[in-house]
């Protein structure tokens, strides 16, 4: 590691001074020395650890003790400097491990909010107890205090009401998000876009172009990341799938889409489905989930049976070589007959 810049002068050695002057051979006294090593390695110590939790740089920081000990940049600090220096760069560092705390109870807290009804409980909570309405106003005690009670369920979580997000469209965020993750899928797999938006409409019962209603967000949402997880993948087990989804299929799921790979594919439900099988079922998954039942939404991309030919059954009885139907075979005897009556007249 290269040293740490800072102050000059510690350790240029005894300063001159003029040979006139009558003091000039004296020692100087103790509260106007410079640093000594062992002091300014104490403090290159403390500004590491700060460094290590923080974007602060050893200049901001050097400067800062200039600026605490009332030292001007271009002078050195003394000996006499370091009590103050140490307390101020321990105060620092104090605060940069309170900020790095609060930052990883923040990133934990941000993680556990899309679950079930968490983010308005929090919301709900910190406006009540703290008279703050986001997160980041809080400081590392209040975070910890809203992290330890959501993940030890002594936080009162209301119910989801439905009736509000059934009764409007998707918000501009909202619809934002949804529009930031078909790209992305299709980035990655090379569907283009208006055939990924086409079959989320057709997952919800919907035209293309219709308004989606915001109750279908989350499982739309859903429905795209466990798209994503398809990408790259060439074969999947049918448990593997359904299990592998942010919420997993459930007993009754799984032996319905057994039963559906049995009757569409020919596959038990211990085979390996291939992605394209693998996309037809979460296609008709969501749709069951959206309340449409087990069918493949319309217009969407499936994977649907092959068409099997099935040979006519053969006809019962003796076989004739007669080429004309029974029909014909009369029209003509009776031409016949009649060709023959009027010979005979």
């Amino acid at each position: 590691m290269q040293p740490l810049s800072g102050p000059r002068g510690y350790s240029d050695g005894p300063h001159r001074h003029d040979l006139t002057s009558p003091n000039s051979l004296n020692a100087k006294p103790l509260h106007s020395e410079a640093l000594s090593s062992a002091q300014r390695t104490a403090l290159e110590r403390i500004i590491v650890k700060i460094l290590a939790l923080s974007s602060l740089k050893p200049p901001a920081l050097w400067a800062g003790i200039r600026h605490h000990v009332n030292v001007s940049g271009d002078a050195e600090l003394l000996s006499s400097h370091f009590p103050e220096a140490e307390n101020w760069l321990q105060g620092v560092l104090k605060q940069e491990q309170n900020n790095h705390l609060a930052r990883r109870q923040l990133q934990q807290l941000t993680d556990l909010l899309p679950q079930g009804n968490n983010r308005q409980a929090v919301s709900e909570y910190i406006r009540q107890q703290f008279g703050q309405t986001v997160l980041s106003a809080l400081t590392q005690a209040q975070l910890q205090q809203v992290l330890t009670r959501l993940q030890q369920g002594q936080m009162s979580i209301p119910q989801p009401v439905q009736a509000t997000a059934t009764a409007r469209s998707l918000l501009p965020a909202e619809h934002s998000t949804l529009s930031q993750q078909v790209v992305k899928l299709s980035v990655a797999n090379g569907e283009s876009p208006i055939s990924v938006w086409e079959t989320l409409h057709s997952l919800v019962g919907l035209k293309d172009g219709d308004p989606i209603p915001a109750k279908h967000y989350p499982l739309l949402i859903q429905y795209l990341q466990a798209r994503q997880q398809l990408v790259g993948q060439s074969s999947l087990l049918l448990p593997q799938l359904l299990q592998g989804l942010k919420h997993p299929a459930s007993s009754l799921e799984l032996e319905q889409a057994a039963v559906y790979c049995q009757q569409h594919y020919h596959l038990a439900a211990d085979a390996c489905l291939s992605r394209v099988q693998a996309q037809d079922l979460l296609n008709v998954l969501f749709s069951h989930r959206a309340g449409f039942g087990w069918r493949p939404p319309q217009g969407a991309l499936t994977a649907g049976p092959i068409p099997i030919y099935h040979p006519a059954p053969p006809v019962t009885g003796q076989t004739s070589f007669w080429p004309f139907s029974s029909r014909v075979t009369l029209t003509i005897i009776g031409i016949v007959l009649l060709f023959l009556f009027i010979v005979w007249l």
